[in-house]
Protein backbone atom coordinates (compact mmCIF):
# COMPACT_ATOMS: atom_id res chain seq x y z
CA UNK A 1 0.00 0.00 0.00
CA UNK A 2 1.06 3.30 -0.64
CA UNK A 3 2.35 5.65 2.04
CA UNK A 4 -0.21 8.24 0.76
CA UNK A 5 -3.45 5.83 1.59
CA UNK A 6 -1.41 5.15 5.40
CA UNK A 7 -1.07 8.84 5.39
CA UNK A 8 -4.90 9.26 4.43
CA UNK A 9 -5.83 7.07 7.26
CA UNK A 10 -3.42 8.35 10.41
CA UNK A 11 -4.68 11.78 9.71
CA UNK A 12 -8.29 10.32 9.59
CA UNK A 13 -8.13 8.20 12.62
CA UNK A 14 -5.34 8.72 14.92
CA UNK A 15 -3.63 5.33 13.92
CA UNK A 16 -0.58 4.88 12.36
CA UNK A 17 0.91 3.10 9.48
CA UNK A 18 2.90 0.45 11.96
CA UNK A 19 -0.18 -0.10 14.33
CA UNK A 20 -2.03 -1.08 10.84
CA UNK A 21 0.31 -3.59 9.54
CA UNK A 22 0.83 -4.71 12.61
CA UNK A 23 -3.14 -5.64 12.68
CA UNK A 24 -3.32 -6.74 9.30
CA UNK A 25 -0.18 -9.08 10.03
CA UNK A 26 -2.05 -10.81 13.24
CA UNK A 27 -5.25 -11.01 11.22
CA UNK A 28 -3.26 -13.37 8.97
CA UNK A 29 -1.37 -15.61 11.22
CA UNK A 30 -4.13 -16.30 13.49
CA UNK A 31 -7.05 -18.81 13.50
CA UNK A 32 -9.75 -17.37 12.36
CA UNK A 33 -12.13 -20.07 13.36
CA UNK A 34 -10.58 -19.68 17.16
CA UNK A 35 -13.27 -18.31 19.12
CA UNK A 36 -10.48 -16.99 22.01
CA UNK A 37 -7.99 -15.22 19.06
CA UNK A 38 -10.72 -13.68 17.56
CA UNK A 39 -11.90 -12.42 21.02
CA UNK A 40 -8.58 -10.61 21.28
CA UNK A 41 -8.69 -9.30 17.63
CA UNK A 42 -11.74 -7.49 18.68
CA UNK A 43 -10.60 -6.07 21.91
CA UNK A 44 -7.29 -4.89 19.83
CA UNK A 45 -9.90 -3.06 17.61
CA UNK A 46 -11.80 -1.52 20.52
CA UNK A 47 -9.11 -0.39 21.71
CA UNK A 48 -7.74 1.10 18.81
CA UNK A 49 -10.77 3.23 17.97
CA UNK A 50 -11.95 3.62 21.41
CA UNK A 51 -15.42 2.07 20.51
CA UNK A 52 -16.89 -0.17 23.46
CA UNK A 53 -18.27 -3.43 22.29
CA UNK A 54 -20.34 -5.37 24.29
CA UNK A 55 -20.57 -8.92 25.00
CA UNK A 56 -22.97 -9.43 22.76
CA UNK A 57 -22.09 -7.25 20.01
CA UNK A 58 -18.75 -9.39 20.09
CA UNK A 59 -20.58 -12.59 20.32
CA UNK A 60 -22.33 -11.59 17.19
CA UNK A 61 -18.76 -10.67 15.23
CA UNK A 62 -17.92 -14.37 16.34
CA UNK A 63 -20.28 -16.00 15.22
CA UNK A 64 -20.57 -14.11 11.82
CA UNK A 65 -16.90 -14.97 11.69
CA UNK A 66 -17.16 -18.33 12.62
CA UNK A 67 -19.94 -19.32 9.89
CA UNK A 68 -18.56 -17.52 7.15
CA UNK A 69 -20.85 -14.58 6.93
CA UNK A 70 -18.02 -11.90 6.51
CA UNK A 71 -18.08 -10.37 2.90
CA UNK A 72 -14.82 -12.00 1.35
CA UNK A 73 -14.52 -8.61 -0.83
CA UNK A 74 -15.31 -4.92 0.41
CA UNK A 75 -17.30 -4.17 -2.29
CA UNK A 76 -19.56 -6.29 -0.86
CA UNK A 77 -19.26 -4.50 2.11
CA UNK A 78 -20.84 -1.53 1.45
Amino acid sequence: MKDSLFHKIEKKTNINKETILNLANKLQKNDMKNENSIREIIQDISNLTGKEVSKEQEDKIIEAIQKDKVPKSIDKMF
